[in-house]
């Protein structure tokens, strides 16, 4: 059968081909098409090797890719599928092959930077999604928590934890057939991710006589492995915040030999090492010593400790490794991949996800045949407590890896179940996870009707209303002689609905006061010790900023019972008071406005628009309290699946199919990603066009 590529009216592909391999051609070849330059950034930032023509704003990434070992781990890992799943390999090299025929063309954005494509290897799609999926779990913050525990003490960690609010993640709801207008389920949600040009979800319809399936695909990985309809069934995955990764500090020192590393058990033992050069467009080329131990790769500092700062509190040079699962088991997960697209029923999608690795997922799935699966899928190791909270020392016993925990599963309460990163079936797996606001009111919202449709769920994306505003407006009401003005804010603020919507003036002064009290509270010389990070790499310091850690934790700071002296009335009631007499003049979507992060920023700048939403809305869209009201973060699609009638289904993403600035279909989904419309799924072939047989 010829392999035929067709489009809809938004430029979504629909590829259909005579066999699984050929449909993984085409799937390589039409997103080096459409996304030729995001593939070769992220090939190249997979293995670290992209400083070289972006310059040095990409070297911090750059040595964190070298000194972890990315690239080597995704040979590794591709080397084990190789032996174990031989089918799935040749499956991920047609893709590859793909990729490179695809890549024979030519994007802008390659002559204004002087790259030329380079070849994809079978690894590749590995390395790429290692890459993007390494920091998902956020083990640097176990860097933050021995800051605040070295300056206010360990009691003081739980005062920023990221419950309150904390890291932006995913919204994903499951309605039962008994709760549904069709009597078949329905899946809704988006998973919320840096807002990325081009998009990090491809819109896909993939066919052959196997399985026909749509969804949305990671550009540079095949097949589709976090949102997928495949006619009789359909899954979603949310983030479930589980703790996967520890973060050692070693005892290195150096020999006539090289390096040796202190083992638990007493003995100096030789470690891994080399050096690799990392060249830098515009500047010198930069030497990255790349050293590994029996526990990971050293990813911070070495037997030197860091320029600047060679000694940790303890008096040893700091040199803190990383132990992630992939390195350890040389598994990634991707023979899960090809039995999620042969997928008929549940009982299919649970068994292909007891092969998945990273990142750890919520996943939430249905069937035409009334079955339903919510479960976590992931590997989390068994290991000390103290693993998953701190830097542990790696010549200390009892710090050792024993083996996987069991995921946990869940079923539905009153015919639904609601996944947004809070305390729920993973709560055994984590540490940290999002506080409960956007989950309780999902759960509101589908409480307030009997029978839901498809066509019912934008409602639901696009709520905005702020539940987590009640600790700085309880503060605010017990307030008094306050200045006319600013007592006419305050009582403003607290008849406002609590609405983050872009054209609400009332929303602005709100975000105005809490970004002043933020600022007011990281200013207190309680707190002036955590001002200074340590000089740890560059990639790690978003997760040690003082400010950006007070926003997030806001309502745990205020609504503590006591907070090392800090006069939190005195501070909220100097914010109010600087507010009321320099108010915002226009509305929340005047200054909270999308901000995409591109590898390179467009020859003709777009003015990009105001959004609705906030961190704890459902329609989360996230600025940084205290330090920008721009919006990074936000839905980097929207899904509803109908196991009704899969043409029921709908689905968007915030720009468009196309990755090629000037395309028609680079930001034509844009307008109604803020209205929170959604594009239909098409998978009637009379209603595409052909573009071409390969």
């Amino acid at each position: 059968m010829t392999t035929e590529i067709y489009r809809d009216a938004w430029g979504i592909p629909h590829l259909r081909a005579g066999s699984a391999a050929g449909l993984a051609h085409a799937q390589g070849l039409v997103t080096a098409r459409d996304r030729a330059w995001q593939l070769e950034v992220e090939r190249h930032r997979a293995q670290g090797t992209s400083a070289s023509f972006l310059g040095g704003s990409a070297l911090a990434w750059d040595r964190f890719a070298r000194r972890a070992r990315l690239d080597d781990t995704a040979r590794r890992c591709f080397a084990d599928l190789e032996r174990r799943d031989p089918e799935t390999a040749r499956w991920v090299r047609a893709y590859v092959d793909g990729v490179n025929e695809g890549l024979a063309g030519t994007a802008p954005e390659f002559a204004r930077t002087g790259l030329t494509p380079g070849r994809w290897e079978p690894w590749t799609p590995l390395g790429v999604w290692l890459a993007t999926h390494i920091l998902f779990a956020g083990f640097p913050a176990k860097l933050w928590r021995e800051q605040v525990a070295a300056h206010l003490g360990a009691d003081a960690i739980g005062l920023f934890a990221a419950d309150g609010p904390g890291t932006s993640g995913s919204n994903g709801w499951l309605v039962g057939g008994e709760r549904t207008v069709t009597g078949q389920a329905v899946i809704a949600g988006d998973p919320h991710r840096w807002i990325e040009d081009p998009g990090v979800y491809q819109q896909i319809h993939l066919s052959c006589p196997e399985f026909d399936v749509v969804g949305l695909a990671v550009p540079g990985v095949p097949g589709i492995a976090h949102f997928g309809h495949t006619g009789t069934v359909a899954w979603a995955i949310t983030n479930a915040m589980s703790d996967y990764q520890d973060l050692y500090r070693e005892r290195l020192r150096r020999t006539g030999a090289g390096v040796e590393a202190l083992d638990p058990d007493g003995v100096w033992r030789r470690a891994a090492r080399h050096t690799e050069t990392v060249e830098v467009a515009g500047e010198d080329p930069v030497e990255a010593e790349v050293i590994e131990t029996g526990r990971g790769p050293v990813i911070i500092g070495g037997p030197e400790g860091l320029d600047g700062d060679p000694a940790d509190p303890s008096g040893l040079p700091v040199a803190i490794s990383l132990r992630y699962p992939p390195r350890v088991t040389g598994d990634l997960g991707f023979a899960a991949l090809l039995p999620l697209l042969r997928a008929r029923r549940v009982a299919d999608v649970d068994r292909a996800f007891d092969r998945w690795a990273e990142p750890v997922n919520v996943v939430q799935a249905a069937d035409t045949e009334g079955g339903v699966l919510h479960r976590v899928a992931g590997r989390v190791p068994l290991r000390a407590e103290a693993n998953s909270l701190r830097v542990v020392p790696a010549w200390e016993p009892g710090h050792e890896w024993r083996g996987w925990q069991e995921t946990p599963r869940a079923g539905l309460t009153d015919g639904v179940a609601v996944m947004a990163n809070q305390r729920g079936p993973a709560a055994p797996l984590g540490v940290e996870f999002a506080p409960p606001h956007r989950a309780d009111r999902i759960a509101a919202l589908l409480a307030g009707k009997e029978r839901w449709s498809a066509a019912d769920m934008p409602a639901i994306h696009t709520d905005t209303h702020l539940a987590s505003a009640s600790s700085l407006l309880d503060r605010l009401a017990a307030l008094d002689g306050l200045t006319p003005e600013a007592s006419a804010l305050r009582d403003r603020l607290l008849g406002w609905d609590r609405r983050m919507d872009s054209g609400s003036a009332d929303a602005a002064l709100y975000a105005a006061v809490r970004a002043a009290v933020v600022r007011r509270l990281a200013a207190h010389p309680a707190f002036a010790a955590l001002t200074t990070p340590p000089v740890y790499p560059e990639v790690f310091q978003p997760w040690l900023a003082l400010v950006p850690r007070v926003g997030f934790a806001l309502e745990h700071l205020l609504r503590a019972g006591e907070l090392f002296g800090v006069d939190r009335p005195a501070a909220v009631r100097a914010a109010i008071e600087e507010v009321a007499l320099r108010p915002p003049a226009g509305v929340w979507g005047d200054t909270h406005r999308l901000a995409p992060w591109r590898a390179l920023e467009p020859e003709q700048p777009y003015d990009e628009p105001g959004l609705s939403g906030d961190h704890d809305c459902v329609l989360c869209t996230s600025g940084v309290p205290g330090l920008t009201d721009r919006a990074a973060r936000g839905p980097a699609a929207r899904y509803v699946w109908d196991l009704a009638r899969r043409e029921d289904s709908r689905w968007v993403v915030p720009l468009g199919a196309s990755g090629v600035p000037g395309s028609p279909h680079h930001r034509d989904q844009l307008p109604l990603w803020l209205a929170g419309d959604l594009v239909p799924v098409v998978t009637d072939w009379t209603k595409m066009k052909k573009e071409r047989d390969v």
